[in-house]
């Protein structure tokens, strides 16, 4: 627990990519209609969850105006929306919605987070920013001794998430993104692919309640 306190210390004070920086004070600045009485978190979003869990889930950035706005990943925004009803059908979190840091939202044998803690523009992080940020998805995922899953949320945290197994281990294989797809990693753990919850991907279809809680069910008995 130590270890997080720690790290999530240095995550919330990081102002290494100038790109991000700017982006995210502007965002806390010019805030949406709705939002106009909030003060935005407007810094790097940490992980959140069961230290001790079996199950990983790692996305892409926080959301504009969800965990930059609320200081929680995947909180107060369409995609938390649709990931925690889905979480909430298998029983991984106590309750079907995320809207603020402090609803009591909590999570069972799971810990959630994203490759980059800083949104980028347009959910476009440039290379260098992804190679800046990998170090914390590097601690969060050595630090999380009882992983046996990995649930990847769109590409670029499944790609984040491979790329730690052939930084850290002797891991080659060639694996490519696909949702539903499953792969051995080292230590036991193995990957699955999902489609990230954004509403894109919902409202084209690509990804419904159905396809996801049977998916999230297939992920509890990896576990």
């Amino acid at each position: 627990m130590d270890k997080f306190f720690n790290l999530n210390k240095k995550i919330i004070k990081c102002n290494k990519c100038p790109r991000l920086v700017k982006f995210r004070k502007k965002i806390s600045s010019k805030k949406r209609k709705q939002y106009l009485n909030e003060t935005y978190w407007g810094k790097p979003v940490t992980g959140f969850g069961d230290t001790k869990a079996k199950i990983l889930f790692v996305g892409l950035a926080p959301a504009a105006h969800g965990g930059t706005r609320t200081g929680r990943v995947f909180t107060g925004d369409k995609s938390s929306d649709f990931l925690y009803k889905n979480l909430f059908n298998v029983k991984i979190s106590n309750q079907n919605y995320s809207k603020h840091i402090n609803d009591g939202l909590k999570l069972n044998n799971a810990f959630i987070t994203t490759t980059l803690k800083c949104v980028p523009p347009e959910d476009k992080p440039l290379k260098k920013e992804q190679e800046n940020c990998f170090k914390f998805l590097n601690q969060e995922i050595s630090f999380l001794k009882n992983i046996k899953v990995i649930v990847a949320l769109g590409k670029i945290g499944f790609d984040s998430c491979i790329y730690f197994f052939k930084k850290n281990y002797d891991f080659s294989k060639n694996v490519k993104f696909s949702h539903g797809a499953i792969y051995d990693l080292p230590n036991n753990i193995k990957i699955v692919g999902c489609y990230h919850p954004s509403p894109r991907n919902v409202n084209t279809g690509r990804i419904n309640e159905k396809k996801m809680t049977s998916l999230f069910k297939k992920v509890l008995k990896l576990a």
